[in-house]
């Protein structure tokens, strides 16, 4: 955990770009895009397959990337280059995806604890 100008960051995941099919993969429409969380126990891995239109950033698709939860994200994401405008995917979870040194980050404020979210990601909610 670190602060930089008065927010907080802890990390959450690593988001990995793929071209190969995982499994419990979930699609999202919006983004034209499927996510599967990896068997690694000792930090969290998420895959992310891109369908060929998918809107999202050209970074985004072939990057990895790091995710850090914040306690402030709109403090969190002034003055950067936003690849993906805040936005919140399911309740009390927000997230937005930021240039960083040309790698793209991920970062989220959330009130749900990592039981709550992961557990969500596998059942689908």
């Amino acid at each position: 955990m670190f602060k930089r100008n008065g927010v907080r960051y802890e990390f959450h995941h690593l988001g990995l770009p793929t071209n190969e099919a995982h499994p419990n993969e979930r699609y999202s429409a919006r983004f034209k895009m499927y996510t599967s969380d990896s068997d690694c126990g000792l930090a969290r891995v998420q895959w992310h397959r891109f369908a060929p239109d998918t809107p999202l950033h050209p970074l985004i698709r072939s990057t990895a990337h790091p995710a850090f939860k914040v306690d402030d994200l709109d403090r969190a994401v002034l003055g950067c280059k936003l690849l993906l405008e805040p936005y919140e995917p399911i309740a009390g979870y927000r997230v937005a995806i930021i240039e960083d040194g040309g790698i793209p980050v991920e970062l989220v404020q959330t009130t749900l604890t990592d039981d709550e979210i992961w557990g969500r990601a596998k059942t689908g909610e």
